[in-house]
């Protein structure tokens, strides 16, 4: 994240706790420990701690738990690639039949017979 995104976040928090410190050095302080950080992810981080948390988020509100987040992410990914698999199947757009032979071989190897 960079100084501007920094500042956008501290905005938001400025926006719903009056008191909160926007000062330079804060900036700075803040900016130099989410250099690191997505931007998205804090926006995200901080738009749900305002709306249920009586007082402003310190840094580790702001980060969250990255990793739960990436998990929870690729989970809904994956989620998401699998149901239209399911719906694909279901529309019958995958399906196609059995190559030629197929079903004879199967009732001779179900009556005993190798084909």
């Amino acid at each position: 994240m960079n100084r501007s995104e920094v500042i956008r976040i501290m905005e938001v928090i400025k926006r719903t706790y009056p008191s909160f410190d926007v000062s330079a050095a804060s900036i700075d302080h803040y900016a130099k420990r989410l250099l690191d950080f997505p931007f998205d992810a804090a926006l995200e981080n901080v738009e749900r701690h305002v709306l249920t948390e009586r007082f402003p988020p310190v840094l580790a509100d702001i980060r969250g738990r990255l990793g739960d987040q990436l998990d929870s992410q690729r989970s809904k990914t994956e989620a998401a690639a699998y149901e239209a698999q399911l719906e694909a199947w279901r529309s019958g757009s995958l399906a196609s039949p059995p190559p030629p032979g197929y079903w004879d071989e199967v009732k001779a190897k179900i009556r005993g017979r190798s084909g």
